[in-house]
């Protein structure tokens, strides 16, 4: 440590702590709480996107964070600590409500343009707990609003709408890539309290005067510490950076000096706070929890010896630090039974001995018991879903059970089962030579995708029996109208005959929509269009054939598929304006040729599920569009407002359709 830092730890923080340093035993943060019966102190304390290994008391020899790693050696350290999605939203969704994300509807991190948000019908942990007389603070990130437009506390999902009774510091304008000095782009309207003020020392300092403020108020608290660190862009004070970048090894794998210093300030606001504790006599009532919300960045930090990282289901991006810290348990604990972030609101209720919400589902177990002193509970299986193509990882399903756990890749349905015990890396594929675990987690893990109803199942006549309409063109255009929607603005020549529906591009692209007479009354309903020909090599980029669901030629909704380009991606179309996007990780690794190829868009809520097959084959899953913001299907009247339809794009050529069929569950 460099001269100048005790002063950081105790000017800037204003607090006399030099005293209680890493090294401090047990005994400093003792403390009896003045009526044995009061009900406990709760702080949460989230780290955003930090791997396992970043900690000391998780073998790390780099980075410096002595008072996590007292906390560990006062209470537990779980070695096998879940974040219940492998980005961020969803794991906070999942602290808030003790339910899996899917089952929350919010698989994926929200972005700045979207209509998902955590929504109010959740009675959630901090609004259970402030109706049981606690006082809660939300100090820093929050990422489950809807918007970031309009007054805060008006928008959809805004954290007071879920029992916050304190928010501080938490973003008003969409979560940047990195903002860590003042001034704060996402946070505009909040003054400096410092000179060079850096974020997270910020949200330390806010935290102790909480925790005071609280006190002083004689009501137990919650605290929700949720630090924007350690996520990307990397920025921490400069000071700090040199200090790391001077450490033998520093800019090798797993030692990235500006992480580091970022960790030393996050680490430093935890020895603040239970030097708050000691001080106010309320150490010996309080628990504490801390973890990362998911796996580190595969950029700027190694999962080592784990596999994959962040926005993947391999245990590098769910495997998470984690540990606990409860007054009347023994220090120094390991703990190997699964814990994970759909247990903390259970475990949570049951520490403070409040009641949880009447009639709402918790798919946590309570771990009350082993954060007190006893044993851990019965651990049943635990699950994840994660239907997004995000670098590095693919759309994913995976259920643990004991030692074994199974990953299924949703595109194709091929699995890998894998002992954690044994191969905690996830090198060894088991599901060939252990095929009574690979078929015993493959039902349960069909089971839970059927119980929280989040991806629509693939478009078989099984699965989709009722059959709402069907055209082979063998009577022509009967029942369609063909439309010519922007760039290309003319359909090309359009024909059934022979029992084919053909688009030729005759020399110019083209772009026919057809739309069906029949209304989008059903939900969820298979839209599926079976090709028999492409362009082929007649068309140099544009051989694409779309479905879904369309109003006029300025309106509408759809999936497609580029045969030529091998690539995948939606359409959607309100008023004449374009929004699209193309899934660029399927670039140029699908290949769904005729003849009997088919493209599905299976409308479910108000998404897009789009699946496609080729001849002989099995639907594979694509992906999965939210198209609510545009266009809210959910709603019976909206979608009663759009017909079902399909439609081919050449710059060259003819494209074949054989066959246009809806069908519903």
């Amino acid at each position: 440590m460099t001269a100048s830092m005790p002063d950081r730890r105790t000017v800037l923080r204003g607090l006399a702590a030099a005293g209680l340093s890493g090294a401090a035993g047990p005994a400093a943060y003792a403390g009896v709480p003045a009526d044995g019966a009061a009900k406990p102190n709760i702080i949460v304390v989230l780290i955003d996107d930090l791997a396992r290994r970043e900690l000391g008391c998780y073998g790390n020899t780099f980075n410096e964070t002595p008072h996590m790693d007292r906390l560990a050696a006062d209470g537990i350290r779980f070695e096998a600590g879940y974040s219940a999605a492998p980005v961020c939203s969803p794991t906070r969704a999942s602290i808030m409500t003790g339910q899996y994300p899917a089952r929350v509807g919010i698989t994926e991190f929200l972005g700045a343009a979207g209509d998902d948000f955590l929504p109010a019908g959740h009675r959630t942990l901090p609004e259970t707990l402030r109706d049981a007389g606690y006082r809660t603070g939300l100090i820093g990130k929050w990422h489950l609003s809807e918007t970031y437009t309009g007054p805060v506390r008006e928008r959809p999902g805004n954290p007071w709408s879920h029992g916050f009774t304190d928010v501080i510091a938490s973003e008003q304008k969409y979560i940047a890539d990195g903002d860590y000095f003042h001034p704060y782009f996402m946070l505009p309207d909040l003054p400096a309290r410092e000179e060079d003020e850096y974020l997270t020392d910020r949200l330390n300092l806010e935290a102790v005067d909480f925790v005071t403020r609280a006190e002083d108020d004689a009501r137990p608290f919650f605290l929700y510490l949720s630090h924007y660190a350690t996520h990307t862009k990397l920025a921490a004070p400069q000071p700090l950076v040199d200090k790391y970048a001077s450490k033998p090894g520093a800019g090798e794998p797993g030692r990235n000096p500006v992480l580091a210093a970022m960790l030393e300030v996050i680490d430093d606001g935890v020895g603040m706070i239970r030097d708050t504790l000691r001080r106010l006599g309320i150490a010996g009532n309080t628990v504490i929890l801390l973890l990362s919300d998911n796996g580190g960045d595969g950029g700027v930090a190694t999962s080592s010896p784990l596999r994959g990282s962040k926005a993947t289901l391999y245990e590098g991006g769910v495997r998470v630090p984690m540990i606990a810290y409860h007054p009347a348990g023994s220090g120094g604990r390991v703990v190997d039974t699964p814990f994970s972030t759909v247990d903390f609101m259970p475990t949570l209720l049951d520490t403070a001995d409040v009641p949880r919400p009447p009639g709402q589902h918790l798919d946590g177990v309570s771990f009350a018991g082993l954060l007190s002193g006893g044993t851990a509970p019965r651990r049943t299986d635990l699950f994840w879903v994660y239907p997004h193509w995000h670098n590095p990882g693919a759309p994913t399903a995976a259920v643990r059970r004991g030692r074994y756990k199974l990953l299924r890749y949703l595109h194709d349905g091929r699995s890998e089962l894998y002992d954690l015990l044994a191969d905690p890396g996830e090198a060894e594929n088991l599901a060939d030579r252990r095929p009574g675990e690979t078929r015993q987690l493959r039902a349960a893990l069909d089971a839970h995708l059927r119980d929280v109803d989040l991806l629509p199942p693939r478009p078989t006549p099984d699965n989709f029996p009722g059959l709402v309409l069907e055209r082979d063109f063998s009577s022509g255009l009967s029942g369609f109208t063909v439309l010519a929607p922007d760039p290309e603005g003319r359909p090309g020549t359009v024909r059934a005959a022979g029992g084919a529906l053909t688009v030729t591009a005759d020399g110019a692209a083209a772009f026919a929509l057809l739309r069906s007479d029949v209304v989008a009354d059903e939900s969820p309903a298979a839209i599926v269009v079976s090709r028999r020909s492409d362009a082929g090599a007649a068309a140099p980029t544009q051989d694409t054939l779309f479905a879904g669901l369309v109003k006029d030629a300025g309106d509408y909704l759809v999936v497609w598929y580029n045969h030529r380009r091998k690539r995948t991606g939606w359409d959607v179309r309100v008023g004449g304006e374009l929004t699209a996007r193309r899934i660029v990780q399927l670039d140029g690794r699908i290949d769904y040729p005729g003849p009997d190829a088919r493209l599905a868009c299976v409308l479910h809520r108000d998404e897009l599920t789009a699946y496609a097959v080729a001849a002989g084959g099995a639907w594979h899953y694509l992906f999965t569009a939210d198209v609510g913001r545009y266009a809210r299907l959910d709603d019976p009247e909206v979608r009663g407002q759009y017909r079902y339809g399909f439609g081919a794009r050449v710059d060259g050529g003819t494209l074949a359709v054989e066959r246009f069929a809806v069908r519903r569950r």
